[in-house]
């Protein structure tokens, strides 16, 4: 699979609380017990080096800029050389992060103890482990553990500033995502994205919290929350227009209207791990989440009027809702797709990147980036997706406007 030729240059993405990521894969795990994994994956991580690695894998030029250091830092620069990922990651002297993933393909249901052993063999009773087991519930399950990283000096953070300033000259868009390590101010996004907006390089910001609230002082291209993190960065002060009304748009665009038919979730672009549902089964259908999608319009509207260019929210099960200088739209999922949820809102930002570098059309733009999420849970571990769920998925997504 590639992209289009088009917007040729190099997709920086920045991470700066790099991980190496670890994660296990094993069937009925048992939290109280102990368990057997079936298979570990170790790899470079963080927000950053997923989005450059479902880029890579899209056919653009990628390099991968951030903060590295200690044996973790040393092992993930060692896997983006092993992956073929062009990197110039910053030193720093204290270690980098660690982040686990658990993910369980049948787990118990909760509350249920394994019958026996687990991997086999007879359970106390002499009996065997599947005459008794309990049932498995319906679809996986995944426990994340992340650790907070390095505390990053300011010395180390000048450093990485002037080698960001060097790498904006062949860059065609830059991706700004993930957590910030201690020491490192809420606002840093927001001057990462101004400095790349003052070369003329448009630059997608995803945070959380404090630096998600500070980044549209920055005026990136496109800010791209999910709906749970949308609602923890606005207060209710936030979410009034100077009249009382909900804001609902940007100065430049007049704003986008409320209406149109996560509540958090994984941040997928519809795409929910567990569940029972099924191939064909309907999910995020026009009309559904009303109040979801009135909270997201105004909360991007607030994210606007503040900076942004556009906002892209991510709504779980309810699909995207993208609220631009040129109108407003939701894709809508036709089915969810079970599996592992991380880094799946990774994959959607590499859509939305590869959309902003192309110059594709708002519509096209969403349901691409909508389908590479989807197809992220039905990849073992963040960074891939598989590219038969993307392509079983992509025509089946809806893109609507949302108007008055």
């Amino acid at each position: 699979m590639s992209s289009s030729a088009a917007g040729s240059g190099t997709i920086l993405t920045v991470t700066l609380n790099l991980a190496l990521d670890v994660t296990y894969v094993a069937d009925g795990v048992d939290w109280d017990g102990v368990n057997r994994v079936r298979s570990v994956h170790r790899r470079a991580g963080g927000k950053g080096v997923n989005v450059a690695r479902v880029l890579a894998a899209l056919g653009r030029d990628v390099l991968v800029t951030g903060l590295a250091g200690g044996p973790n830092g040393r092992a993930a620069e060692a896997d983006l050389s092993a992956a073929g990922l062009p990197a110039a990651l910053t030193p720093i002297a204290a270690e980098s992060r660690a982040t686990l993933a658990v993910c369980d393909p049948a787990p118990l249901p909760y509350g249920a103890a394994p019958a026996g052993p687990v991997g086999g063999g007879p359970a106390s009773d002499g009996t065997a482990p599947e005459d008794a087991a309990p049932a498995r519930t319906a679809g996986p399950r995944t426990a994340l553990f992340n650790e907070p990283g390095p505390v990053v000096t300011e010395a180390e953070l000048d450093d990485f500033l002037r080698g960001y300033d060097r790498r904006l000259g062949d860059a065609a868009a830059v991706v700004i995502s993930g957590s910030l390590p201690p020491g490192v101010p809420a606002g840093f996004y927001a001057e990462l994205a101004a400095r790349a907006r003052g070369r003329g390089v448009p630059a997608i910001v995803d945070a959380d919290g404090e630096p998600l609230r500070a980044a549209p002082a920055g005026r990136p291209a496109v800010l791209k929350p999910n709906a749970e993190e949308l609602a923890r960065a606005l207060s209710a002060a936030d979410l009034r227009a100077p009249d009382g009304a909900p804001e609902t748009g940007g100065p430049e665009s007049g704003g986008a209207q409320a209406g149109g038919s996560e509540s958090g979730g994984p941040e997928s672009g519809g795409a929910q791990a567990g569940g029972s549902e099924a191939r064909g089964t309907p999910a995020g259908v026009p009309g559904a989440g009303h109040a979801l999608i009135t909270d997201a319009l105004a909360g991007a509207g607030v994210l606007r009027r503040d900076g942004a260019e556009s906002v892209v929210v991510s709504l779980g099960a309810d699909g995207l809702l993208a609220v631009t200088p040129e109108g407003a739209w939701r894709a809508a999922m036709p089915y969810r797709v079970a599996g592992n949820p991380t880094g799946a809102g990774d994959a959607l930002v590499a859509g939305l990147a590869l959309g902003l570098v192309e110059g594709t059309p708002w519509p096209d733009r969403l349901r691409r980036a909508a389908a590479l999420g989807a197809a992220a849970v039905a990849a073992p571990v963040a960074g891939d997706f598989d590219e038969e769920t993307f392509r079983r998925v992509l025509p089946g997504i809806r893109v609507d406007p949302v108007g008055p």
